[in-house]
């Protein structure tokens, strides 16, 4: 990994003035590194229901999302551990964000939608609860890094799989940075 100013992609994708673009990528890149600077929600979390490790070989993020799941069928906690670049943390934080208080299939469909918005499959919208997400819009035009920002919810999308299967315990999630 090398310094941090390598490690997020410059552009929003913003429209207007090219001092109105400048002045968005800078608050961007800001909000990533604030969330790899002062993950949220980063840590172990003992008594898990779901433990999902997730890496993305190529670009060396390593990451392990946890989750607790009340009665109701809601993520009541999720935390991730773990290493990788700016993007791929500050996308963890967020995503842990995202997530907290959801049903399964709620949490389920976000981490669909996040991936097909990442890929340019549907327009980029962050949800109201966490707006930061927006930031991460800027990082669908380096496809390499789509898969940095991808993992943690891929790496929840499994652990969820798992659980509703009945297979509580560890399962994994690797995500390839080779571009498709």
């Amino acid at each position: 990994m090398g310094g941090d100013n390598d490690l997020v992609p410059n552009g929003s994708g913003a429209h207007g003035t090219y001092d109105e673009e400048q002045s968005l990528d800078q608050l961007y890149r800001d909000v990533i590194f604030e969330h790899y600077r002062r993950p949220h929600n980063k840590g172990i979390l003992p008594g898990a229901q779901i433990v999902t490790k997730g890496s993305n070989p190529v670009c060396g993020d390593r990451v392990t999302v946890y989750g607790k799941v009340d009665g109701g069928g809601r993520l009541e906690q999720v935390t991730f551990d773990g290493k990788g670049c700016a993007i791929c943390i500050a996308s963890s934080s967020m995503m842990t964000e995202a997530v907290r208080g959801k049903s399964l299939e709620e949490a389920s469909r976000m981490s669909d939608h996040f991936k097909a918005m990442m890929r340019n499959e549907v327009p980029f919208e962050a949800p109201p609860q966490v707006p930061d997400l927006e930031a991460l819009e800027g990082v669908r035009k380096f496809s390499v890094r789509v898969k940095c920002a991808t993992l943690s919810w891929t790496s929840l999308k499994t652990g969820i799989l798992q659980y509703q299967a009945g297979k509580r315990g560890e399962a994994s999630a690797d995500e390839s940075c080779a571009v498709e």
